[in-house]
């Protein structure tokens, strides 16, 4: 197995720096798209010389399958969307996403540019893990001065996605820890990441981290006994985590006591304790009573949402991404999808998760290994049951799209080591 520092070097000095950049710059707004528009070029210059060649790789179709119901979603909705300037221009900056997943499984074939790749984003969040300390523990990263209630890090106060991209991407760091030093590296990285996940004071992120745990707890203990038992370790860890939170942190005592909120049981206080969501839901659901089929457009919930909202709601005042605009999305990834895509939506994510199990059954254990620190993060970014950032949007859909690349080349690369036991 190559040491960590090799496959760093190997990815930095190698056709995979496109790809890595994408993520590397994701703190920094539009920068990131110097890596899609890298990925581009050299998908150009790929089918320049052999012009049917995503024909012979499975990972590439797969991946245009699953981006045909992404993107095709948000055109069957932008013919009756109430922006339709707004829906075709999101449905033209989706096909980006071709090349840019195409460019993965071209340039990873291999299970040592795969590890290197991993390598590499491991230490991109390793650099935001350190920084989001050094924030905790002073009030300053290079990004600046923290946010009243919670730490932002490298993202800056006014960007607070630190949290929950921090939780998705984790995997990547983990495993990496795992195969460099084994068990007490894998827990050591799990704790130091762990610490910013909190203070970032996303629900959301807390949600997406315990998934990542357990996704993690299971391939360790690859027995139901020894699952409970890493399990119960986890949540130990998580209490006194958040207990020596509680105890330090202004910010998380202030996160928690909203959240704890909840526990009141009146609709008023449960409401509160989601910052406002039960209203936007409730204003969902009305959505897509009156536009069942295809919804109001990709991106047109922001512009729909004063039509259905009560004359009172807060997101149409204070709150709002816009005085008068209301909620910006539903911050709920099934509702996002009816709303703004209708149940001809649906049906299309659907039959790509139907698509995608398949193909994931399909490649063998090896594969499914090789494949575990991607399929984890997609899983835990899609996971139903959480809130979530909009995934038609151009920052959260563009990680999408870069991780739904990278499991689709992932699961097809050829050769690697056993893995560590």
């Amino acid at each position: 197995m190559n040491s960590f520092g090799t496959s760093l070097k190997a990815a930095l000095r190698s056709p995979l720096l496109p790809y890595w950049l994408v993520v590397a710059l994701l703190p920094f707004g539009r920068s990131s798209e110097l890596g899609t528009f890298l990925c581009l070029l050299g998908v150009l210059l790929l089918f320049a010389r052999e012009p049917w060649a995503w024909r012979q790789h499975p990972g590439a179709r797969l991946l245009l399958w699953l981006l045909a119901a992404y993107a095709g979603a948000a055109l069957l909705s932008a013919f009756g969307s109430v922006v339709p300037g707004k829906s075709w221009g999101t449905v033209l900056a989706l096909l980006r996403y071709a090349p840019l997943g195409l460019y993965a499984c071209f340039a990873i074939r291999r299970d040592s540019k795969l590890q290197a790749l991993y390598a590499a984003v491991a230490l991109v969040l390793a650099l935001w893990t350190v920084d989001a300390w050094m924030q905790a523990l002073t009030g300053w990263s290079v990004a600046g001065h923290a946010e009243a209630e919670r730490i932002s890090g490298i993202f800056g106060a006014t960007d607070l996605k630190l949290g929950p991209t921090l939780a998705v991407l984790s995997p990547f760091a983990l495993w990496a820890a795992r195969r460099r030093w084994g068990r007490a590296g894998l827990l050591l990285a799990f704790v130091l990441v762990l610490g910013p996940v909190l203070l970032a004071g996303s629900r959301a992120a807390w949600v997406s981290y315990a998934l990542v745990a357990l996704g993690f707890a299971w391939r360790e203990a690859r027995s139901p006994l020894r699952f409970a038992g890493l399990c119960a370790i986890g949540a130990l860890l998580l209490v006194l985590a958040g207990g020596i939170a509680w105890r330090t942190s202004t910010r998380f005592q202030m996160r928690m006591d909203r959240t704890l909120l909840a526990l009141q049981g009146t609709g008023q206080s449960v409401d509160t304790a989601l910052s406002g969501r039960l209203d936007i839901w409730r204003t969902s659901v009305k959505m897509v009573a009156a536009h069942p089929v295809d919804g109001v457009g990709v991106r047109g919930f922001r512009y729909a949402y004063p039509r259905y909202a009560p004359a009172n709601d807060h997101f149409l005042t204070a709150e709002s991404c816009g005085v008068g605009e209301g909620a910006c999305h539903p911050h709920q990834l099934v509702l996002e999808i009816l709303t703004e895509t209708g149940v001809l939506g649906l049906s299309l994510w659907l039959a790509a998760g139907v698509l995608a199990w398949r193909a994931w059954r399909r490649v063998g254990e090896a594969a499914r290994m090789r494949a575990f620190p991607a399929t984890l993060a997609l899983a835990v970014m899609l996971f139903p049951l959480n809130t979530h950032l909009a995934f038609y949007s151009a920052w959260w859909g563009l990680l999408f799209g870069w991780l739904l690349g990278l499991w689709c080349a992932a699961l097809y690369v050829v050769g690697g080591d056993d893995e560590p036991a």
